[in-house]
């Protein structure tokens, strides 16, 4: 996962959903992206292990100017948010869990 993506905050205006209480997954998909069913699988079972942690899923064809504004190239991208909604880490292709998991160790 890549680090710090200049400070650019989301919140709940943008995502449509809610901040975590600790950190935020959000992941960028497309209707028929087969990593992305995987991806939204792994990172649902992340945020069910670890306390205060949320995962959101966003259609990239349904949010065209965040995919522009945040330089989303492909599908699945994930990026970790913070408490306050600053993107410290961020992805493409489908992510092992254990890479998930220390991500988030930069996140809380």
């Amino acid at each position: 996962m890549r680090g710090r993506d200049g400070g650019k905050r989301l919140g709940a205006a943008e995502l449509g959903e809610g901040l975590g209480e600790r950190a935020t997954l959000v992941q960028f998909s497309s209707a028929f992206c087969a990593p992305c069913r995987a991806t939204r699988r792994v990172l649902g079972e992340v945020a069910h292990m670890v306390p205060g942690v949320t995962h959101i899923e966003i259609d990239a064809e349904d949010h065209l100017d965040l995919v522009r504004e945040l330089d989303i190239l492909k599908t699945p991208t994930v990026l970790v948010l913070d408490a306050q909604g600053r993107v410290v880490r961020r992805a493409t292709g489908q992510p092992r869990k254990a890479d998930v998991i220390a991500a988030l160790g930069e996140a809380v």
